[in-house]
């Protein structure tokens, strides 16, 4: 399946392309990435994006770049996770700087998920979320997620929410 164009209100949620490779490797290479394991610099950001990318190929879902709709200004990127290391498929999301609280993550992610329900008829996903990440936490439980403590997980230390159609 290749990866929609997705348009909230104010959004455009598109495949990502080379282009966007530098503010996604400038993102990784921060502080910021630390509840995605991160920082991350070369080979290890590139293959970060290109997995975002690649999982369009081998499963239907990846990856989308978040632009405002208004000027076109990349913002983030909005996920369907999958593969060997995510035990369940997950809806992740980060936002580059400068950009939260604005609302923008959980309209990029509440337009993804429901995609994700609808398109791939997916019964749950879920988001794994290190414990301090207040600021992700916060998104998924104004997404309607809850906290689901026997849920397997990729890092022992996460909690993960559960989402539903």
């Amino acid at each position: 399946m290749s990866a929609p164009t997705l348009r909230t209100e104010r959004l455009v949620l598109r495949p990502l392309q080379a282009a966007d490779f530098p503010a996604y490797g400038a993102f990784l290479a921060t502080e910021r990435s630390r509840f995605m394991g991160g920082p991350y610099r070369g080979w290890a950001a590139w293959g970060m994006f290109c997995h975002e990318i690649a999982c369009w190929e081998l499963y239907g879902h990846g990856g989308l770049l978040i632009e405002r709709l208004s000027d076109g200004v990349a913002m983030g990127v909005v996920e369907v996770n999958d593969g060997p290391l995510f035990p369940e498929k997950e809806l992740g999301w980060m936002l580059y700087e400068g950009f939260e609280g604005q609302g923008y993550a959980t309209e990029a992610a509440a337009a993804l998920r429901n995609w994700a329900f609808l398109e791939l008829r997916l019964t749950s996903l879920v988001s794994y979320f290190h414990p301090n990440n207040a600021a992700s936490i916060a998104v998924a439980r104004r997404l309607g997620a809850e906290r689901d403590d026997a849920a397997p997980r990729q890092d022992p230390e996460d909690l993960v929410y559960r989402h539903r159609p």
